[in-house]
């Protein structure tokens, strides 16, 4: 019933945050804002705070027009390679530009969209061909299109990498790092023809017995019989996937905001404040963090309780015990796709050396293909979005790319 609450809730809502997207124009905020009463200023800073504040569950757009390729502004357009029920493999061709190393972002299916990456996809343009994993939110996938599970989310990445052809790299951010781990060892078994020429893992749940962060903590708090009473629901009818079991990506969010309760309500503030104030330039750094950050997306419960469970509270890739259907994944038989491991220094999500365990996994590769590196004053966002990931961590995924083609 908690879904079928949410919906009710959010209906009743509905009313007055129509109103509120409506009010600020009408005040005329950004007109004559400090001339205007500060009554009315105020009024229309809150209708917009109101507005911010709603949870919604529609993917953004990229917005990704235009890239800078050695000074030039070159035109971007989005590309579908390929297109599943549950995922579009989507392509960011440049116009005219010359053939590039092509990457694969494999993005976290973690109660966002996969534009939670844009800084990423964006930064990574310059230089590559980039396709990335953009996962549809599952409360839009009927029934009939059946389950989706650890292995079908790794199936994806198999199957992204051969729409892509031979000589793709992979850059996993977050969780996908377990199951890009598994794709890559599985198709160089196989010897598959898109075998990966390079692997980025991104601060990702290698192995969460090293240094366990409060996320990790949390997972083990409870037996995976908790998690599915307590956390998973089915979809309402009004929807597509209207009777499809899932972990609604409003509970996770409501779970990242608990997280740094106090960060965000402070943010809410300032972005009141700077509205009344008439500083628009700060407000609308607020604004776009938040639109993003609160577009949520739900997860198949096949997917979140197997991730819980195999990756969180059983660690069964480090122990040699996860299996792909009836195979069982062995990350030695990586043999000839270089990788590279990343982590922040101050990452409360996924901690140092969880990461740099794929390295020990992986232990036929030669010591020349693989790289570890630690960014310094970043946390968990900070590896794959910002100033840090654009200047310092970027510049040593591009050249392990460039060196492995």
């Amino acid at each position: 019933m908690m879904y079928q609450a949410y919906q009710a809730q959010s209906d009743l809502m509905w009313p007055m945050r129509t109103l509120a997207s409506l009010m600020p124009p009408a005040l005329d905020l950004h007109g004559a804002s400090l001339a205007a009463p500060r009554l009315s200023r105020r009024l229309a800073a809150a209708c917009k705070v109101l507005d911010l504040a709603q949870v919604t569950h529609s993917c953004p757009p990229w917005g990704i027009d235009s890239v800078d390729v050695k000074g030039e502004a070159v035109p971007v357009t989005e590309e579908e390679v390929m297109v599943t029920p549950f995922a579009t493999l989507r392509r960011f061709r440049k116009a005219g530009a010359p053939d590039q190393p092509k990457v694969l972002v494999v993005a976290p299916m973690s109660g966002h969209f996969a534009t939670l990456l844009r800084d990423t996809v964006r930064t990574a343009l310059a230089d590559h061909d980039v396709h990335v994993t953009d996962w549809h939110n599952v409360r839009d996938v009927p029934l009939s299109d059946g389950r989706f599970g650890l292995d079908e989310y790794t199936q994806h990445i198999i199957d992204f990498l051969a729409a892509m052809g031979p000589g793709a790299n992979i850059i996993a951010v977050c969780q996908p790092c377990v199951a890009s781990l598994a794709a890559v060892a599985l198709m160089s078994e196989d010897d598959h023809p898109a075998t990966p020429a390079s692997l980025t893992l991104m601060a990702g749940p290698i192995d969460c017995r090293i240094s366990p962060t409060e996320v990790n903590k949390l997972a083990t708090t409870k037996p995976i019989e908790w998690f599915e009473k307590n956390l998973i629901s089915r979809v309402p009818w009004r929807h597509r996937g209207a009777g499809r079991r899932v972990y609604p990506g409003f509970v996770q969010l409501s779970a990242f905001i608990s997280m740094n309760k106090e960060r965000h309500t402070q943010a809410f503030k300032s972005y009141y404040k700077h509205l009344v104030d008439g500083e628009f330039e700060q407000a609308e750094i607020t604004r776009t963090f938040y639109e993003e950050y609160m577009a949520v997306a739900d997860l198949a419960a096949d997917f979140y309780l197997e991730t819980v469970r195999l990756v969180f509270q059983e660690y069964a890739l480090p122990k040699g015990e996860l299996h792909f259907r009836d195979r069982l994944v062995n990350p030695a038989a990586i043999r000839r796709t270089a990788l590279l491991t990343v982590e922040g220094e101050r990452d409360d999500i996924c901690a140092i050396g969880q990461t740099l365990a794929a390295q020990d996994l992986a232990s036929s590769l030669r010591p020349y293909m693989r790289t570890h590196y630690v960014q310094p004053n970043v946390g968990h966002y900070g590896v794959f979005s910002g100033k840090r990931w654009q200047n310092h961590i970027y510049p040593v995924v591009r050249d392990v790319i460039h060196v492995s083609q």
